[in-house]
């Protein structure tokens, strides 16, 4: 999906408030940090300490939260008194998770062996939130309280059955409101505040450490440990949850992440050995917030994604067996290595039924299935609407459940929004549709009875296209425009640390998007990622070095989940983030968009652009294309091209030679009759039957030349030689395939031609002759256009 690129707004930035910045930290240069905080709308001094220092900030009393807060203390004392059983109610997610420990952790200090137990619904069986079995199972073991975390605010039915077995419920959540108060001992949730309020965003396990701390408070002669020591798990769940990131679960944020830059230490007070481990699983110090987003967070999102089963995550978090807490730790390690393989392989069976679809009369994309796994349909909706720019509902229908007297078919899943879609409101409007639902304006999750999908699928299709005309564009919104030479150490390291000035990063104050202009990479290689036993994975990223006319040097990056092939190899624009690589020792860019220097997409993009005489005066070109050759033609002194362009970064590549030597570049390619998708296919197979029976090897760019389609297509080939039997192995340093052959496989009874990986190869290749067509077509003058200045 092609994203509008927003500038940074050119601002004047008072020289006292930049002195001010520089006052919090005095070694670092202070200017890079002033802009992206004005530009950020925090343009009062006397709030920059607070903000940039946790030390400097005054966090808010957990007793803010009212008469709520007070009825919940009431209620455990009442049950530390006359020592009651008490049951953690938590979720399956990264926050729910160690919310689930933060309590577990906590009421430890009240509540003795046998008095405490936890449960957290299985992802795979149980949808979020309370349900009427468990609280079932849970009052017949003598449980007296439950106390949910991050869930259950909208689970009345379930909260009134509670009630009649005799089980009083302490909420402590922050999702959406119920509409009426349930009938609950108390309910903690921020939501009751207005949205300034620095408690308002308050993630699920924050809103439990601050229970926790009303109860450190209110019984402060009990806990044999501080309350502090639950800031790591915080930190992790904050972060993972993605919520906002200002006022207190900003401070919560920073103070937790010093206390997990700690977990290192094996003779701290506090030691999770458990999180010790899962730093060095992930090769982090556990002193950024991307150790926790890109570390911590995913692995133990995967116990679940995998196992359905979360509870051992809790264990890992809070067990002091060092032992059991490295058992727990490679276990979870090899749940999110499978669960990357998973989301590769289900990625592709999604996009063969969105292939399906009318995208261009399609507002939210509803996709269903029998046999996907729910673990992972959350992350590939996102990928999904990301990639389209519209709203994802996968759904699968692996389950029966009771529905009134008849059983019904199920299918259960998860939803994903883009940047402009309120998803929340617009799934609920057609609650009524539903059995369960809840989640964020940008993520949710759901149950539906599979007859209701239809009618559910139209419903919210229409209405979002009734408001798709009001809503904003979709846009990537860079902050800063640097050169590579400012990233390197020698000042790069001024940059870097002003970055960090303004960490944590997440929602309400996003990693600083960098833009880099007129750029280009070299040393690309992309390969598989490996787990910690050294076994493969089919997740893939791509490393490379940057430059720019600031720096002969290259500065190293790396594009996860994307190819090689997927880099023009011409003059770029590029939007990248920059981070400390803590494995390898060095700072590195992470690419987060990337697109060709001053490229149109459009013909009539040409007339809009400015300079064009300019532009134009920097190549001649001349077109031989519908003319023969003129013999008087110094020959030597043009750029010619021989062979047609299939786009626009091929076509730049010989447009740069020519403006480095002579400034004239000569169009001599003429229109050729195209071999057709399935005639090159054919081709391809019989070069790789000749391969696997001759036991030869070929160049990856030889077997393009002799297909005549270019590499990108020709990998798209290669993944459907795969799915037709072929074993197809790439030797990365020196470009040659080798290919086996299973003629059982080959030669199966199935139409090749419908195979999913054949069509998206027929696509590739009918895309490359439109393009050829118009490059056979196209006029000088857009050429000469298309150029920078």
């Amino acid at each position: 999906m092609s994203l509008d690129w927003q500038l940074p707004p050119q601002l004047e930035i008072p020289a006292e408030f930049v002195a001010a910045v520089r006052s919090c930290k005095p070694t670092v240069n202070g200017k890079y940090a002033a802009q992206l905080l004005w530009q950020r709308g925090i343009r009062e001094i006397d709030r920059i300490p607070g903000y940039l220092d946790s030390d400097k900030y005054q966090p808010t009393s957990p007793f803010a939260f009212g008469l709520e807060m007070t009825a919940a203390m009431e209620r455990l004392k009442k049950a530390y008194i006359y020592a009651e059983k008490v049951a953690i109610w938590g979720d399956f997610d990264a926050d729910g998770v160690t919310a689930t420990s933060v309590l577990w952790d906590g009421l430890r200090q009240f509540f003795g062996q046998g008095q405490l137990s936890y449960y957290i619904p299985d992802r795979m069986k149980e949808s979020h939130g309370l349900n009427i079995a468990g609280i079932k199972r849970l009052a017949a073991q003598g449980v007296n309280l439950i106390i949910t975390c991050d869930t259950g605010s909208t689970n009345t039915k379930e909260i009134e059955y509670a009630t009649k077995l005799g089980v009083d419920i302490i909420v402590t959540d922050h999702h959406t409101l119920p509409s009426q108060r349930p009938p609950v001992a108390a309910i903690i949730n921020p939501r009751y505040f207005e949205e300034s309020h620095p408690l308002f965003h308050l993630a699920g396990v924050a809103v439990a450490y601050k229970l926790m701390e009303a109860l450190y408070l209110t019984l402060p002669d009990i806990p044999q440990q501080p309350v502090e020591y639950l800031l790591d798990l915080v930190a992790i769940g904050l972060i993972a949850d993605l919520v906002k990131l200002n006022g207190d679960c900003r401070y919560l944020a920073q103070m937790g992440i010093k206390r997990l830059t700690l977990q290192n230490q094996t003779d701290l007070d506090g030691f999770r050995p458990g999180v010790n481990k899962l730093l060095q699983l992930c090769k982090r110090n556990g002193d950024r917030p991307t150790d926790i987003s890109f570390g911590i967070a995913p692995r133990i999102n995967a116990i679940s994604r995998i196992h359905g089963d979360a509870s051992f995550g809790v264990e890992l978090l809070t067990s002091k067996d060092v032992e059991r807490c490295h058992e727990l730790a490679a276990e979870t390690e090899l749940a999110n290595t499978r669960r990357k393989e998973l989301q590769k392989n289900m990625t592709l069976k999604v996009q063969a039924k969105l292939a399906e679809l009318d995208l261009s009369t399609t507002s939210v994309i509803v996709l269903v299935d029998n046999n996907w796994s729910p673990g992972v349909l959350g992350l590939i909706a996102g990928q999904i609407a990301q990639e389209h720019g519209k709203p994802t509902i996968l759904l699968s229908t692996n389950s029966e459940e009771d529905a009134g007297r008849d059983k019904a078919k199920i299918a259960r899943g998860s939803a994903r929004s883009t940047q402009n879609v309120d998803l929340y409101q617009l799934v609920n409007s057609q609650a009524h549709l539903l059995n369960s639902f809840g989640g964020h304006p940008f993520a949710a999750g759901m149950s539906i009875n599979v007859e209701n999908i239809p009618i559910f699928t139209e419903a919210i299709d229409r209405q979002l296209h009734a408001q798709i005309d009001k809503l904003p564009p979709l846009s990537i919104q860079t902050d800063l425009i640097v050169t590579v030479a400012d990233l390197w150490v020698s000042s790069g390291r001024d940059l870097f640390e002003d970055l960090l000035l303004l960490e944590p990063y997440g929602m309400g104050n996003p990693a600083p998007k960098l833009l880099i202009k007129n750029c280009h990479f070299k040393d690309i290689k992309n390969k598989n990622i490996q787990d910690f036993k050294g076994k493969t994975v089919q997740y893939i990223r791509t490393k490379f070095e940057l430059i720019d006319a600031s720096s002969g040097k290259g500065f190293p990056g790396i594009w996860w989940g994307h190819y090689e092939h997927e880099i023009p190899r011409v003059n770029c624009d590029a939007v990248v983030e920059l981070d400390y690589n803590s494995y390898e020792k060095r700072l590195e860019i992470r690419l987060i968009e990337v697109r060709p220097a001053a490229i149109v997409d459009n013909i009539h993009d040409l007339f809009r652009q400015p300079n064009l005489a300019n532009r134009q005066a920097t190549l001649e070109v001349i077109d031989f294309r519908h003319a023969p050759v003129d013999l008087d033609v110094d020959a030597a002194a043009i750029t010619w091209i021989k062979k047609c362009p299939s786009n626009w970064s091929e076509l730049q590549v010989y447009c740069q030679r020519a403006i480095r030597s002579s400034g004239k570049l000569a169009l001599d390619y003429q229109s050729t009759n195209l071999a057709s998708s399935r005639e090159i296919f054919e081709q391809l197979v019989g070069i790789a039957k000749y391969l696997a029976n001759t036991q030869e090897e070929i160049d990856l760019e030889r077997l393009a030349l002799r297909l005549d389609i270019r590499d990108r297509s020709v990998r798209l080939g290669l993944d459907a030689l795969v799915e037709i039997g072929f074993q197809v192995s790439l030797k990365e340093k020196t470009n040659l395939l080798k290919i086996v052959l299973s003629q059982s496989q080959v030669d199966r009874d199935v139409d090749l031609y419908s195979l999913f990986t054949v069509q998206k190869f027929f696509a590739a290749i009918e895309e490359e002759q439109f393009n050829r067509s118009y490059f056979l077509q196209v006029p000088t003058y857009a050429i000469q256009a298309s150029l920078s200045v």
